[in-house]
């Protein structure tokens, strides 16, 4: 049975994944962009890194020490970092709900720093596949 710390994580990325896709469809024209679907997905998203997530990244739940996760002993060991790199997420997702619901060019003036937040900590952090 996987660990259940691991399991709410992935879950958490699921989401923020499928809210993403939506925001990023749209902002590429590859879906009709619609104000109140994006405005949704952009409050889901700031919503998602505003909870407190503590509980989900356990020490011993590294892919070195677990099988089924991809997140980096690193993580665990630079704290510091990741929570800066939290708050720079928050600053991001604060930034689209405040944009994706407005017009389209805003939309896809906030994707760059929400998709350099997100990537900042997967580089750093996750084992590629």
């Amino acid at each position: 049975m996987p660990n259940p710390a691991v399991k709410a994580r992935q879950s958490l990325m699921t989401l923020f994944a499928f809210n993403l896709g939506t925001l990023g469809a749209m902002a590429q024209g590859n879906m009709e962009y619609d104000a109140t679907a994006a405005g949704a997905a952009a409050n889901n998203l700031m919503a998602l890194s505003h909870l407190d997530l503590a509980a989900l990244w356990p020490e011993g739940t590294d892919a070195d020490s677990i099988d089924g996760t991809r997140a980096l002993p690193d993580l665990w060991a630079n704290f510091p970092d990741v929570t800066t790199k939290i708050a720079a997420l928050q600053t991001a997702t604060t930034a689209m709900a405040d944009a994706a619901g407005t017009d389209l060019a805003g939309l896809q003036g906030a994707m760059g720093p929400l998709g350099a937040a997100c990537g900042a900590c997967h580089q750093a952090y996750r084992a590629s596949e």
